[in-house]
């Protein structure tokens, strides 16, 4: 699933409308929606923000090749 979708899918598991999403998390109503239909890729703060207004890990966000790619980095010896 995309960032967008997986946005989406939280906003309406946590009965969140856009406009509360968006007011909460401190983002447009248009950026979300941007988000949402996957024109826009939310940077790593916006993950963050619109995460603890859902209340669940920003990791939960992330479509599933990001997060794949996120913990082979963290796994990664330095």
């Amino acid at each position: 699933m995309s960032t967008g979708n997986n946005i989406r899918k939280y906003r309406e598991l946590k009965n969140f409308t856009k406009e509360e999403l968006a007011l909460k998390a401190r983002i447009g109503i248009q950026t979300l929606e941007a988000y949402e239909s996957d024109e826009r890729e939310p940077k790593l703060d916006t993950i963050l923000k619109i995460s603890t207004v859902l209340d669940i890990p920003a990791s939960d966000l992330l479509e599933n090749k990001e997060k794949k790619e996120m913990d082979s980095e963290l796994k990664e010896p330095h």
